[in-house]
């Protein structure tokens, strides 16, 4: 059986789409985008200032389960120019912890955003630990 849920303080978007899915011991986080939670609007200009917002929005879904990035198993990242990719990967391994999750990196159109990030997170242990 699974769970879908809306958290009140990440970005509330008008699209058919819940936040997370539980299902099991995983949970399926929907893609973030770097914008603030409170007005809709984009955090910064660079790649590196959204990818810092959408981490964020990230962390605060997982933060209502009681997870943190710690938890995260996977994820998928979509920049909107390969060009970003090395400018993701420097604030992506300042804010991710090793031993890093499996990722996919994909470059896409993503319309005004610069990156987009989903996840997936593993309930019961953190990366590197044993359940």
């Amino acid at each position: 059986m699974s769970k879908a849920v809306n958290v009140p303080q990440a970005p509330q978007f008008p699209l058919p789409f819940s936040h997370y899915i539980e299902a099991g011991d995983f949970v399926y986080v929907s893609g973030q985008v770097g914008v603030d939670p409170a007005t809709l609007e984009l955090v910064g200009d660079t790649v590196e200032e959204q990818t810092r917002q959408c981490v964020k929005n990230l962390e605060t879904i997982l933060n209502y389960l009681n997870l943190t990035l710690d938890h995260v198993v996977k994820m998928n990242v979509f920049v909107s120019d390969s060009q970003h990719i090395p400018a993701f990967n420097k604030v992506y391994a300042e804010i991710v912890n090793k031993p890093y999750p499996a990722r996919t990196t994909c470059a896409v159109g993503l319309g005004s955003y610069k990156i987009e990030i989903d996840c997936i997170a593993y309930t019961k242990s953190k990366r590197g630990e044993t359940a």
